[in-house]
């Protein structure tokens, strides 16, 4: 079965992140496929509304699958993995339909870009969030998801996930505006999920669309800033690979801030 599935339900548009066996952990293809989408679905006109969500309720997508990162050797390699996700997660937040994001179980790292770039984001009561990457590969976020975070739920509040390196309960996440709404079940979900496509897929399109780019073009306001350095900085070095073989040797990684 298809890693990323797709269909259509009357005036919304359904994705779901298809791999239940690695929660629902993103290939460089998924990836792909998120582009796709996000394309075809900006130029389709019968389209108002556009979920994305993860197969098996016990997550919506944990991050990108830690595999792809065993042939990374330098920092080209990272600047060159994160140009290529912005390129996906842009699609997506530039979308000019609605974008839900319908969230069962965990929501971390890669998965969290994800949803961050929605435009709404609801939640089943088993949800979790977080960027456990200080605990984990030793990476870093890219400069332009540092800024979608920070404008999404604040700088203090984005260093604590990251310095913490822990997850945020859906309960938590409510009171924090990470979500605007919480269901009891990944089934209750699904059904709010489609019931709130469906109506704001009967709103004045131009309107929804003129309020998400305005919105971007304030966050934006404030300039490009130059991260490269950074992103150089934590892949290209020692502990991003020990965290990578710690991280699929399943042992905890010994840091050495080399």
């Amino acid at each position: 079965m298809a890693d990323i599935l797709h269909e259509t339900r009357g005036a919304v548009a359904w994705t779901t992140l298809n791999r239940p066996q690695a929660r629902n952990a993103m290939t460089f293809a998924m990836y792909e496929g998120l582009f796709e989408r996000a394309k075809a679905i900006a130029d389709d006109p019968a389209i108002r509304a556009w979920v994305i969500t993860g197969a098996g309720g016990k997550a919506f997508a944990a991050g990108t699958d830690i595999s792809q990162f065993t042939e990374f050797r330098t920092g080209q390699d990272a600047l060159d993995y994160e140009t290529r996700i912005d390129r996906v997660l842009s699609a997506i937040e530039d979308c000019p339909k609605p974008v839900i994001a319908a969230i069962a179980g965990a929501c971390t790292g890669g998965g969290l870009g994800i949803a961050g770039v929605c435009d709404l984001r609801i939640a089943a009561a088993n949800a979790r969030f977080g960027l456990p990457i200080a605990r984990t590969l030793g990476n870093c976020l890219s400069m332009a998801n540092y800024g979608r975070f920070a404008a999404l739920i604040g700088a203090a509040r984005v260093k604590e996930l990251v310095f913490t390196a822990r997850l945020v309960e859906a309960e938590e996440a409510l009171k924090l505006g990470l979500v605007t709404e919480l269901l009891e079940t990944p089934e209750a979900l699904e059904t709010r999920a489609m019931e709130l496509a469906t109506h704001i897929a009967g709103l004045a399109p131009r309107t929804l669309t003129a309020t998400k780019f305005a919105l971007k073009r304030l966050r934006l306001a404030a300039g490009t800033i130059h991260g490269d350095d950074l992103v150089t900085m934590c892949f290209g070095s020692e502990d991003f690979q020990e965290g990578v073989r710690a991280f699929l040797g399943k042992r905890p990684p010994n840091w050495t801030g080399r």
